[in-house]
């Protein structure tokens, strides 16, 4: 049984074979997908297809919205998790976070913005006792500190692409690192050195689906200037990429499925008895 702790099911790429997909996934061994939001409008569409197909969704606004976002967004997030709070498949307040990668997130205005939604989202999450799924795009370090202003029960940082000591810090803070499709490519070394020498029990697996595809599906610029599309990511191809992860830390494909959804469950308690009671 695999969990995809990250995917973006919602995105307008599956619009054509939403479903498809998902059973696709379903049938190669992903039991659960969390979906995470990314800004308001989403939330109604995140939650609707976690009930569909039996998965389970996250919450909230993602840095990269957040220039669109409006302060009434975070009572109306507020106002949301209060309404769902009984809902056995909402098990986290996500995507949110930090990214200092995009040029124009990068202003001071646009940093002090992103501080604001990142930090006022924190609170709702220590406020509903619900772990957060976070965005780390080169601004480990901001995120931890915002952590340490406010402690949350748990969480993902989804992929995670920092240092060792980066990496130490989440896990001392509780919680676990997602790799996906990133992990992949012979060409990251020091991320496929990182989740080697983390203890299993500090990692979880995810796509980011649609996005960062593995290597098999991925498409130079070369490639694509000749017209080939870029291959587009799906849950589905979980297991491959786990298989990967396996074959770098010299264990069974087994025990990975086992200690990473034994890992997930322990992140997002919810999702736990999403498991075992839907």
């Amino acid at each position: 049984m695999w969990i995809d702790t990250h995917c973006h099911l919602d995105a307008a790429e599956f619009d054509a074979d939403r479903d498809a997909v998902r059973e696709a996934a379903r049938q190669v061994g992903v039991t659960r997908c969390v979906i995470p939001a990314v800004h308001a409008g989403h939330w109604p569409q995140v939650a609707q297809l976690a009930e569909r197909h039996g998965d389970a969704y996250a919450l909230g606004i993602h840095p990269l919205f957040v220039p669109q976002a409006q302060e009434a967004d975070v009572k109306a997030l507020e106002q949301a998790l209060t309404e769902r709070r009984d809902d056995p498949r909402l098990v986290a307040v996500g995507e949110i976070g930090l990214d200092f990668f995009v040029p124009e997130l990068c202003t001071p205005d646009m940093r002090e913005r992103q501080w604001f939604f990142y930090t006022a989202q924190l609170k709702l999450a220590q406020q509903h006792g619900l772990p957060v799924i976070l965005h780390v795009r080169r601004s480990a370090d901001l995120l931890l500190k915002g952590l340490r202003q406010c402690p949350v029960v748990s969480g993902i940082a989804h992929a995670f692409n920092g240092s060792q000591q980066q990496a130490q810090a989440f896990v001392d803070l509780g919680f676990v690192l997602g790799f996906g499709g990133t992990l992949t490519y012979e060409r990251s070394l020091q991320l496929r050195r990182l989740a080697c020498e983390l203890p299993l029990s500090a990692l979880v697996l995810e796509t980011d689906a649609p996005d960062i595809p593995p290597q098999w599906l991925y498409q130079t610029a070369e490639q694509r200037a000749l017209g080939a599309v870029q291959g587009r990511n799906s849950p589905a191809e979980l297991p491959r990429i786990a298989q990967v992860l396996a074959d770098l830390r010299g264990v069974s494909l087994v025990e990975l499925a086992a200690v990473s959804t034994t890992n997930a469950c322990r992140i997002l308690p919810k999702l736990a008895d999403c498991l075992t009671k839907l």
